[in-house]
């Protein structure tokens, strides 16, 4: 696996040209994906815990669980790893299904490959962040062109 040629293939299949917003983003994941995706995040665990963010899935929805952070940033980038995942297709299976993850009797390795992110260099991992690295460079160029542009438009 050539990580970035898929990374640079998944950007172009987006089809959200070198900047965008997140709005955007998170419209064409949903419309490519033919169902809703929720965003929350909870309050009660931090990054510290070692839970970063969880992509979970159902047959209507897809929900990406992040832990809070004081840095918008950083909750971003929680989010935008676990959408690149669903970008990259490392989701299309069972894998990330809410009865898998919710139910009791399910092993511990299970919940904790679900909930955290474990073996960070992994080929899967890598793929994921480069993604969410290139996601968040053009939120960013889209921010920046429309200060740039009404800075010179007014």
């Amino acid at each position: 696996m050539n990580i970035e040629q898929t990374v640079s293939a998944a950007v172009a299949g987006l089809h959200l040209g070198n900047t965008f917003t997140f709005d955007n983003l998170r419209h064409t994941v949903q419309d490519r994906r033919h169902r809703r995706l929720r965003i929350v995040e909870l309050a009660d665990l931090d990054a510290h815990d070692g839970l970063c963010a969880a992509l979970l899935s159902t047959d209507a929805e897809d929900f990406v669980l992040h832990a809070r952070s004081d840095s918008a940033l950083h909750r971003q980038q929680f989010v935008l790893h676990e959408l690149a995942h669903m970008i990259l297709g490392h989701c299309d299976g069972d894998d990330c299904a809410v009865e898998e993850a919710l139910l009791p009797n399910i092993p511990p390795y299970t919940r904790a490959r679900l909930l955290t992110r474990q073996d960070l260099d992994s080929e899967t991992e890598i793929a994921a962040e480069s993604l969410a690295d290139r996601l968040a460079a053009g939120i960013r160029g889209s921010v920046f062109a429309e200060s740039a542009y009404s800075e010179v438009f007014g």
